[in-house]
């Protein structure tokens, strides 16, 4: 269990609020998904050694997505993949390869952060929102398919 405790604090007390367990197979599933550094898929997750059968997998997935504890990431291909929720993992957005379908996190520089606080503005003022938030998704190709390529 490698997440930071505060994580697995904060997980404890969102599925404590929904009468639901912290079970230490959710334990496994959250400290995985901390340590990827990206989203994962449900067999990405299986294969980073969690002893659970897939339909578990998918149940305690979808616990924690409904406790606001993990989120689903789309990405450019059919595969669901998963992190934790920007309140335990930071804010962050990702960069997709559109050949073998990777997904990244991506830091984001406080030069990026700028510049989509002010395409929000532009695009709140013009459709009369208010933004509260952003997500940032980049789809291109990723080193490896770069190389693939030629």
């Amino acid at each position: 269990m490698s997440a930071a405790p505060y994580v697995h604090e904060q997980v404890a007390l969102r599925l404590a609020g929904l009468a639901q367990r912290y079970t230490p197979m959710r334990q496994a599933l959250v400290a995985t998904l901390a340590d990827a550094g990206r989203p994962l898929s449900i067999p990405e997750i299986l294969a980073a050694d969690i002893e659970l059968p897939q339909s578990s997998a998918y149940r305690n997935v979808t616990a924690l997505i409904d406790a606001g504890v993990v989120r689903r990431v789309s990405g450019v291909d059919d595969h669901g993949r998963f992190e934790l929720a920007e309140e335990l993992a930071g804010h962050h957005h990702h960069l997709a390869c559109g050949r073998c379908g990777n997904v990244e996190d991506v830091a984001p520089s406080p030069r990026l952060e700028r510049a989509m606080a002010e395409a929000a503005r532009v695009v709140a003022e013009e459709q009369g929102y208010v933004v509260t938030g952003h997500q940032f998704d980049l789809v291109g190709l990723c080193p490896d398919c770069r190389g693939a390529t030629g």
